[in-house]
């Protein structure tokens, strides 16, 4: 009779890797592709391109030939998600990576590329702000709610110069 092998407690799945990456990954490859797509939600193609552009390292294989994430791989993977969140290109995602690969002496490049990121993103929520007040304005008109000096309710009459404008 063979000893039973040995299965490790402590794991977490793979869903639970990507959603909370933190601590010191395993590196164990263990997670299969279908997996990784549902926890992750992209595509088994979009992780597949992903690790052929390099935004991956490459992925471990099973014997019969399928991929094997670890949790290293899902850390990297939540965090190219919050990336592309911000909008940043799959060009600088991969002078990201790059850097990253390079080592400690890219602190200071990668703390660059990521300021640069943060205030486009810092100028979209400015941008999303206005946007949210024309709207919340043309909503609370549509309802009635717009008062004039007198605290009269404003009368919704729409010219399609006015409409425009505040577009």
């Amino acid at each position: 009779m063979a000893a039973p092998a040995y299965v490790r407690s402590d794991l977490r799945s793979c869903a639970e890797v990507f959603n909370r990456p933190v601590g010191e990954p395993d590196r164990t490859p263990r997670h299969t592709i279908s997996e990784v797509a549902a926890a992750s939600g992209l595509t088994a193609h979009t992780l597949r391109w992903y690790e052929r552009i390099g935004l991956l390292d490459p992925v471990d294989r099973a014997v019969g030939g399928q991929r094997r994430y670890c949790d290293g791989d899902l850390h990297r993977l939540a965090f190219l998600g919050r990336l592309r969140l911000t909008g940043m290109s799959v060009a600088d995602m991969l002078k990201y990576v790059d850097m990253a690969r390079r080592g400690e002496q890219t602190y200071d490049e990668r703390r660059r590329l990521l300021e640069a990121q943060r205030e486009e993103v810092r100028q979209r929520i400015v941008d999303l702000q206005a946007t949210l007040a024309v709207l919340d304005y043309k909503i609370d008109l549509y309802a009635g709610k717009v008062v004039d000096r007198t605290g009269a309710p404003v009368q919704c009459q729409i010219h399609r110069a006015e409409e425009e404008q505040s577009v």
